[in-house]
């Protein structure tokens, strides 16, 4: 898979099995595609700007979990919020890699829930926040497998804090998703677009 037409020529030119796969598809794909091959190699500073970039948002996500901290939240691009094991820490850690977003998230807990108003940590920061929700039945089984027999997986909390958090996405116009029958690809694609978010890289 060598790009450079020049080199391709001398190597053909050896003798040994050649086997091209621009000699044998890149006309083809030209032909489907209704669009001329460029035949130049991608920059090295590309690749290393858009590593940096994609490891920048990583590590933002990863110091920026479950609510760990608040140091430069305001930087955060998105603020995913939602109750205990509804997808937020995959889905932060697929925006970072996949897109280079910035995206911290904090975990509602029932204290959270018990109070009219947004949490302190993320308050001032509302027009960030995107909240996930998912069916209370789904959620219980998940905390099933994490602490089994437990209040904390009981559907009926699983109920009560599932409500309670859309009752506040609802109460503060946050925009929100159900995350039960969407993989994190799809959630991904979905609060960039509701969110107005641009790939870093």
């Amino acid at each position: 898979s060598v790009v450079n037409n020049e080199i391709r020529a001398i190597v053909k030119t050896a003798t040994a099995a050649h086997f091209s796969f621009f000699d044998a598809f890149l006309g083809q794909l030209e032909q489907e595609l209704d669009k001329p091959a460029r035949h130049t190699v991608r920059s090295r500073v590309h690749d290393v700007a858009r590593y940096d970039a994609r490891m920048e948002a990583v590590n933002f996500t990863l110091n920026h979990d479950d609510g760990v901290s608040d140091k430069d939240l305001k930087d955060a691009d998105v603020i995913l919020m939602g109750v205990s094991r509804s997808g937020k820490t995959p889905t932060c850690l697929y925006l970072a890699l996949q897109y280079g977003i910035r995206a911290a998230n904090y975990p509602l807990t029932p204290d959270d829930l018990d109070k009219p108003d947004l949490p302190p940590m993320v308050k001032q920061y509302r027009n960030k926040i995107y909240g996930l929700t998912i069916k209370p039945e789904r959620l219980a089984d998940i905390r099933e497998e994490r602490r089994p027999n437990s209040n904390y997986a009981s559907i009926s909390t699983c109920k009560q804090e599932v409500a309670d958090a859309q009752a506040m996405f609802r109460r503060f116009d946050i925009p929100f998703t159900n995350t039960t029958h969407k993989s994190v690809e799809e959630l991904a694609a979905s609060i960039m677009q509701a969110c107005g978010l641009k790939r870093r890289f």
